[in-house]
């Protein structure tokens, strides 16, 4: 059986290719993709080898790439010896762009998706979990007020779980309108239609002060500093968009003299009071009770084999984007 796969063949280029599936082993399940998910920023750095060298990028990256890490998809067949899974389950996976999979059923990180969830609400699982972690690692509770700088995928789902944890004020802040539409319908109590060059003023009139946690989403080395001043005295800032430069983030004075805490977080932070499915079944339950709200977050979708279209869309055009779907 051949599966469907997306590909970066070499730098810049994207095609799309079959390749044989291995045969289904006694432990493992064979999964028919419905859905994935792109993420926008990872992969786009990837595609276009947008890192420095000795990064953790460039100990992964090697091309031909196959790139995704954001699957959905029901259950075909099960091995012989598989208990955890049955025919017809929907699960979640993270793994690459490809019409079928067959996957190791002890895999922790391949998790049953409850009833009553969409396969395109499903497919944010990656990046809520993502910033589930950065949620947790910065503290978000009662009263805080956030300000989320960088409104793409990553941002929304920050605005989310703030909203959810209890913000008092979650302001969005992004150059693209539209990003800002779909942050208030996800929580954000106000917006600013600006950089992070440019958005302190507008925050202290908008809140009498800075806000005490700042979110860098961006991925982009240059917006940090900008962020440092963003934030209030003894305030925290959270880095969570994964920057392929890292070596060109630059620490301000603001760190030491303001007593800032700079924190950081990624996919894989693992906690001994929670594991990969119980952090998933959190945000499936959220999601079910309807305060993790997912309105207009897919804003594009291609077929699985028009995937080259969906990745010069993003290269050209990525401000007007936040979820860009595959469907198989």
């Amino acid at each position: 059986m051949k599966a469907v796969c997306v590909r970066y063949p070499e730098k810049s280029r994207v095609d799309v290719v079959e390749q044989d599936l291995p045969e289904l082993g006694p432990g493992d399940v064979l999964v028919r993709s419905e859905v994935s998910l792109m993420s926008t920023g990872t992969e786009n750095i990837i595609l276009n080898a947008l890192f420095d060298p000795g990064t953790h990028w460039a100990n992964f990256v090697k091309f031909p790439y196959f790139p995704g890490y954001s699957s959905v998809g029901v259950v075909e067949e099960v091995g012989a010896e598989v208990e955890r899974f049955r025919v017809g389950d929907r699960l979640v996976f993270p793994r690459a762009h490809r019409s079928h999979h067959v996957l190791p059923s002890a895999d922790t990180d391949v998790v049953r998706v409850p009833s009553g969830i969409s396969p395109e609400d499903a497919s944010w699982f990656a990046l809520a979990r993502i910033t589930h972690n950065g949620t947790r690692n910065a503290g978000i509770g009662l009263g805080d007020r956030v300000a989320v700088v960088g409104c793409g995928p990553i941002g929304q789902m920050m605005i989310r779980w703030a909203a959810c944890c209890g913000a008092e004020r979650v302001v969005a802040i992004d150059p693209m309108p539209a990003r800002l539409d779909i942050a208030r319908l996800g929580g954000a109590t106000d917006v600013l239609n600006v950089g992070a060059d440019a958005a302190k003023e507008p925050l202290l009139e908008l809140l009498g002060e800075l806000p005490n946690l700042v979110v860098d989403t961006t991925g982009h080395a240059a917006v940090l500093p900008h962020c440092f001043g963003l934030t209030a005295m003894m305030g925290r800032l959270l880095l969570i968009g994964d920057t392929g430069s890292p070596a060109s983030q630059h620490l301000t004075p603001d760190l030491v003299t303001r007593g800032l805490r700079l924190i950081g977080a990624h996919y894989n932070n693992r906690y001994a009071d929670r594991n990969v499915e119980g952090v998933l079944n959190l945000y499936f339950s959220l999601v079910a009770s309807g305060r993790f709200r997912l309105d207009g977050m897919v804003t594009h979708e291609y077929a699985g084999a028009d995937a080259e279209a969906a990745y010069r869309l993003v290269n050209t055009r990525r401000g007007e984007t936040v979820g860009v779907l595959f469907r198989w």
